[in-house]
């Protein structure tokens, strides 16, 4: 009995071994890809960075982006692009899940499939397209759309009128797969027994969304409006493909104005500061959402 409890407990040594050697792995890769350039954004952002030798000037850099009018415009932009876009990406999300969930399980799959499809395209080739269809000429397919209205043809993207509605109209309209999915994945997660009380009561379809589905899928949809608020406040590739951040900065967003200041203007020390301040910014709302929209939210 002895000689087998020393087998054990050494096969165990064993695999606790082999835990920790997994968990180093992960540890040294988000050291070096995640808290190495926190780190080093935190103390460049103190900093006028210079390849060979940076002067540290202190809060030169955050002061210089608090008086900025065009960080300001950029925080705008963004926080309209945001409100634009997220809400309704939920809604579409929340819609196509429940008018594909009464379909058989290979239909499910299928219209899944091809909602999920764009989220594997390349970012550059939908901009692409979507450059085609906001073509200013009246070849455009959006003008050609609009001209049967006898409404004449728009520079979509070089008017700061439209160059705003142009992006949000791609948001809308471009992949919401993930989100489908997570909400199809949650809406089979809700227990049928809620449905055959509900129905034995007498409810209708619109009382059963109120009472039973939307309760059900709350944790669902916070999750989606974080994480939806916190890949919006960091957009970047539509507003770079599409518009560069003009015309008049009309779209330019945090995201492309950083990416401007350090590599256009190589003002790296200005850039970790902005990049901080935005970072700031996201975990503020993320507790804002947390503290008034999860009171009542159970994982």
């Amino acid at each position: 009995m002895a000689r087998a409890s020393n087998v054990k407990n050494r096969l165990n040594r064993g695999d606790g071994a082999w835990a920790y050697a997994f968990i180093a792995i992960a540890l040294v890769v988000y050291a070096l890809f995640t808290a190495y350039p926190v780190v080093s954004a935190f103390l460049v952002s103190f900093q006028e960075y210079r390849p060979l030798g940076s002067e540290y000037i202190g809060f030169d850099n955050y002061s210089g982006i608090f008086a900025s009018e065009l960080f300001w415009k950029a925080i705008m932009n963004t926080l309209v692009y945001t409100v634009l876009t997220v809400p309704v990406a939920l809604i579409i999300s929340f819609a196509v899940a429940i008018a594909i969930m009464p379909l058989k399980k290979w239909a499910q799959t299928t219209f899944k499939a091809i909602y999920y499809l764009p989220a594997v395209a390349s970012g550059v080739a939908l901009s692409v397209v979507w450059l085609w269809i906001y073509d200013p000429l009246p070849g455009g397919i959006l003008n050609q759309l609009i001209g049967m209205l006898g409404i004449p043809s728009q520079n979509w993207l070089g008017a700061s009128s439209t160059s705003m509605f142009s992006l949000v109209l791609m948001s809308w309209l471009s992949s919401h797969g993930t989100s489908i999915i997570i909400y199809v994945a949650a809406l089979l997660g809700i227990d049928e027994s809620y449905y055959e009380a509900a129905e034995i009561d007498g409810a209708t379809f619109w009382q059963k969304m109120w009472h039973i589905v939307l309760p059900c899928l709350k944790p669902t949809t916070l999750f989606l409006l974080v994480t939806g608020v916190i890949g919006s406040f960091q957009v970047f590739q539509n507003a770079y493909l599409m518009t560069g951040g003009g015309p008049d900065h009309s779209t330019t967003m945090v995201g492309l104005l950083i990416f401007d200041t350090a590599f256009k203007y190589f003002e790296f020390g200005k850039a970790a500061a902005q990049s901080l301040v935005l970072a700031a910014i996201i975990g503020v709302i993320a507790f804002i959402q947390f503290k008034f929209l999860g009171k009542d939210v159970e994982y």
